[in-house]
């Protein structure tokens, strides 16, 4: 593939220069920019009189022109440009709320303009907003297709990279850059509309498509076209995935602290050993869900190669035994075990657990956090280094260049979105000349949506825990409009009358004067106030570590009948006698964020009820979101609406990690691709392995690390 520079865009002289600036955000080769494909299109091929153009008023962009008669700034209610233009027989109002003077200088009366925007009623007339305008001859001649419009950065117009994009694809290179790479024996078994264009023809149409092209079918990327380049993206990043899990396979686990030689594998649990006496200890009988998972875990740590499973279950479902059972595994055997979760709460209620389970049996579990003294940290650093620390919990500080284990054998990543990927690419261990790499066991109470787990996760193993432990109460949600704020509160009076306690949620701590909304710190006073024989506690997240521990605990005990919080209570708090959860502004909150909350609910023996109070007026997104959660308490069907709702990117913490690996698959969309794009990388990967290479770096390029976290 080419690397060869871009010959000079233009002459004329920029602030920056476009092709400096286009090398910044890695479109300086022809090969990045003919990959660089449109989000959308224009139709700038038909032209309208400006009188035809407002008969579309409402109806989307039309495209007319005229001369300019009149050139205004007005100040009524704020500074703007209006521009008005005519042709033989109308006039039509251009409107600019910001402009620059260049723009006036553009369109000064006598200029000759063509204009493509949205034709609406405004206060001086018909108007166009913020138009798409061009200088041009009245016999100016149409363009032939569809004009793309592509993501720029700051700086670069839609003019400046649409004339790099035509300079690329006519580039000498471009033969090479787009030549065929899979061979017709891998082609002619994929899907058949995605191979209608060779994938040069594809990529040339896609940034000129005809005018008599399908519009709707190239907008919503179903275009046989867009078929040709979504599958050839699948298939480089299956066979990624596919490379990692190898790539796993050939690496060396920690060696032993007792012997001091490479532990590839772990010997068969004894009778009575740590595990045994752990599991024998337990005031509750795991699930079948739970003891299936533990099976496929026991039997990963004895593999010759670091084990990578991510193990998925809803809120409550019992996750966070099946980690002590496997860290009780590698306890046994003289290895250490590092428990890390996102926040101090989580990851403070992880070590209060694991202390509770352990302790009795004789096993060193410690704290490591950033909130810690200097002293402290530096004692628990030492007892992790010389190994005395066997199992160590806290968050990222684990992974800190402070922080040197003996022998680490398992790292436990709870909530393990909420790291970035590079974060989990850390956690391996240097001893002498040789990189250890641990077990890892990610855990998520955010299920996956099935095609998330058939392309970000398909390099791992994966395991569900999906049954809830016995005499977990089913959750009652309800919908209350925030006028009935008061029936709510005396409600809730009633429910801390029969001795149960109660959460208070609320998405902002302080006013804002964006969002109108209740904020944490007056609800906590409105409540203090109206439940005076209740103590009423406040939690959020500017309170410093040992401020919420202390709050937690009061509200553990019962001390706290009701605990008003921000969503940092969104995980890992437990509170078996809460079974009541106000959430306020349910309509700010997505999916994810709103059964994980009522998760927090239901863990005790009552009925448990959330009640989501909501402002009006809705969207049609939002009233969509608070029905389903009202009706559905499946969270893998919530996972899949929030996959549709973000995208993969927040579900995956991809923001940590600076990159989404799909640019032009739409995971719900094109679902059915995933399968041939499977089939055909196992293929390309058996029968043809010298192109996968090649393959690989036209559609993935260095960001294949992301694929092995």
């Amino acid at each position: 593939m080419s690397t060869k520079p871009l010959p000079k865009l233009s002459k004329t002289p920029t602030r920056i220069g476009s092709q400096a600036l286009l090398e910044k955000i890695g479109l300086g080769t022809p090969a990045a920019l003919a990959l660089h494909l449109p989000m959308r299109y224009e139709d700038e091929t038909q032209l309208w009189t400006i009188a035809e153009a407002m008969a579309q008023s409402g109806e989307g962009a039309v495209q007319t022109q005229g001369v300019v008669i009149r050139s205004q700034v007005l100040y009524r209610p704020r500074r703007q440009l209006v521009v008005t233009i005519e042709d033989d027989h109308s006039e039509l109002n251009l409107r600019w709320l910001n402009f620059y003077p260049s723009q006036q200088k553009q369109m000064a009366v006598g200029a000759h303009l063509r204009v493509r925007g949205e034709i609406r009623d405004g206060y001086l007339g018909a108007e166009m907003v913020h138009p798409t305008v061009r200088a041009v001859p009245a016999n100016a001649p149409l363009p032939k297709s569809l004009s793309p419009v592509y993501s720029v950065s700051a700086g670069i117009s839609q003019a400046a990279i649409r004339k790099a994009v035509l300079g690329a694809l006519d580039h000498p290179s471009m033969q090479m850059v787009l030549a065929e790479i899979l061979p017709p024996s891998i082609l002619v078994s994929a899907e058949k509309a995605a191979m209608q264009f060779s994938l040069r023809d594809a990529v040339m149409y896609l940034h000129q498509p005809p005018a008599d092209a399908d519009t709707n079918a190239l907008m919503e990327r179903t275009h046989p076209a867009w078929r040709r380049v979504q599958l050839e993206e699948l298939l480089a990043q299956q066979i990624s995935l596919k490379q990692a899990h190898e790539i796993r396979k050939g690496r060396a686990s920690p060696p032993s602290i007792l012997t001091d030689q490479p532990a590839r594998s772990l010997s068969p649990v004894k009778t009575k050993s740590l595990t045994h006496q752990l599991h024998e200890a337990l005031p509750f009988e795991l699930t079948a869900a739970q003891n299936k998972v533990w099976a496929q875990i026991s039997n990963d740590l004895q593999a010759s190669y670091p084990m990578n499973r991510l193990l998925q279950g809803d809120v409550g479902s019992g996750k966070t035994i099946v980690a002590a059972l496997a860290s009780a595994q590698m306890v046994e055997r003289s290895y250490q075990v590092a428990i890390m979760a996102p926040t101090e709460i989580l990851a403070e209620q992880h070590y209060l657990k694991f202390k509770e389970w352990f302790e009795p049996l004789g096993v060193s579990v410690i704290w490591l956090a950033g909130g810690m003294k200097a002293k402290e940290k530096k004692q628990a650093q030492d007892l992790i280094e010389s190994g005395q620390a066997q199992i160590v919990v806290g968050t990222h500080a684990l992974i800190q260049d402070a922080v040197h284990f003996a022998a680490l054998g398992l790292a436990v990543i709870d909530e393990q979105h909420r790291f970035g990927v590079r974060q989990r690419l850390e956690i391996s261990q240097r001893i002498g000349s040789v990189t250890y790499y641990c077990h890892q066991l990610m855990m998520s109470a955010t299920p996956i949506p099935r095609t998330l787990a058939m392309t970000y996760y398909a390099d791992l193993d994966v395991s569900v825990i999906d049954e809830l432990p016995p005499g977990r109460q089913p959750i009652t949600t309800k919908l209350v409009k925030d006028g009935r704020r008061q029936e709510v509160i005396t409600g809730l009076e009633q429910w801390l009358q029969k001795g149960l306690q109660a959460y208070w949620v609320c998405p902002l701590i302080e006013e804002s004067e964006a969002l109108q909304l209740q904020t944490a710190v007056d609800s906590h006073a409105e409540l203090s106030s109206v439940l005076g024989n209740y103590p009423v506690g406040l939690i959020h997240g500017r309170l410093k570590a040992e401020e919420k521990v202390a709050i937690m605990a009061n509200f553990k005990s019962g001390k706290t009948k009701v605990l008003v919080s921000t969503t940092v209570i969104e995980v890992g708090v437990d509170v078996p006698n809460a079974a009541l959860m106000v959430i306020e502004h349910a309509e700010r909150f997505g999916y994810a964020q709103i059964h994980q909350l009522r998760g927090r609910v239901g863990r005790g023996s009552a009925e448990s009820t959330c009640i989501l109070m909501y402002s009006e007026p809705l969207s049609l997104a939002a009233k969509e979101r608070l029905q389903t959660l009202r009706e559905v308490s499946d969270g893998f069907v919530i996972a899949e609406r929030d996959l549709a709702l973000r995208g993969p990117g927040e579900l995956l913490g991809a923001k940590q990690s600076g990159e989404a690996m799909l640019r032009f698959v739409d995971l719900q969309r094109d679902a059915w691709l995933i399968k041939i794009a499977q089939d055909l990388a196992d293929r390309l990967l058996i029968q043809h392995p010298d192109l996968v290479q090649a393959h690989l770096g036209r559609w993935v390029g260095s960001r294949t690390e992301f694929l092995k976290a």
